[in-house]
């Protein structure tokens, strides 16, 4: 297997973004999976790098890749060094990432013997998955389309609501990290980026204009995101494939660090349903 890791997208007058791609050398019309990651996550989160290997064992090329403004960096791409980038993230600029992407994958595996780069299968996680809805009904390129743990409604979560006047005159609100113990601030343009886009964010709207094939993939011991909002976007794009996975929760019990050389019984049943839908 051919692993190419923490190659640098250098973007005029932009961040760059760092971008993982592991495919086989031997199999040939690998299609392509484009896998986002989700809200304080990055690329090399818990078991993201299991499952990557694991779908590009089983005949795809899978790509994942760093938000730019994740807080990483392209010295440091796990955990958040560059807390003014993450304070400065906002979904237009994930959108505008996952887009410059797409390009970069295109223009990588173009006359690729092995690679297939007219079947691209976006997959996203939580916050992810409202960014892959969203790119999904706006790029032609975007041929199937599978959200896990996925968010439904921008408008809804803490990002947006709260106390926006106290977080107007100060200009910053923060969110503790259990895990890494961090103030990760938010900067108020997030959410005058999200109000003067708020059509294009809208994830119900972008949800029924999907045309593509959709699977929906949500635990129901979910405690981060609710499965009320898997069951919404499948009421939104009925022809999707809804699969609940029992026990689940919100990263398919897996955590970070993930020291197991093995996947958790949950996150294999979604490479597993990844695997059927993907083919």
């Amino acid at each position: 297997m051919d692993i190419e890791r923490n190659i640098i997208l250098e973007r005029k007058d932009k961040k760059p973004i760092l971008i993982d791609a592991f495919y086989s050398e031997t199999l040939s019309d690998q299609p392509i999976i484009i896998f986002c990651h989700g809200y304080k996550g990055f690329k090399d989160w818990g078991a993201w790098n299991l499952m990557a290997k694991s779908l590009a064992s089983s005949g795809f090329c899978v790509i994942k890749f760093n938000f730019s403004h994740n807080g990483g960096t392209v010295e440091s791409p796990i955990d958040f060094p560059d807390l003014e980038a993450f304070g400065n993230n906002n979904y237009t600029k994930e959108l505008d990432d996952l887009n410059d992407v797409l390009d970069w994958t295109q223009k990588k595996f173009l006359n690729h013997t092995l690679v297939d780069s007219s079947k691209i299968c976006l997959v996203g996680h939580s916050r992810g998955g409202g960014i892959a809805i969203l790119k999904a009904s706006e790029d032609n390129r975007v041929t199937k389309l599978v959200t896990l743990a996925s968010v439904s409604d921008f408008g809804r979560r803490t990002a947006t609501i709260g106390d926006l006047e106290e977080w107007k005159a100060t200009g910053v609100k923060f969110v503790l990290n259990g895990r890494t113990k961090q103030q990760m601030p938010h900067y108020y343009q997030f959410y005058e980026n999200f109000m003067a886009n708020k059509e294009r964010l809208d994830i119900g709207s972008a949800t029924e204009r999907i045309q593509i094939p959709m699977l929906i993939i949500h635990g129901d011991n979910d405690t981060s995101v609710s499965l009320n909002e898997a069951l919404e976007l499948h009421q939104w794009n009925p022809n999707s494939q809804l699969e609940i996975i029992e026990n689940a929760d919100h990263v398919f019990n897996v955590r970070h660090p993930w020291r197991n050389n093995l996947l958790s019984e949950e996150l294999n049943a979604v490479v597993e349903l990844l695997i059927s839908f993907s083919k």
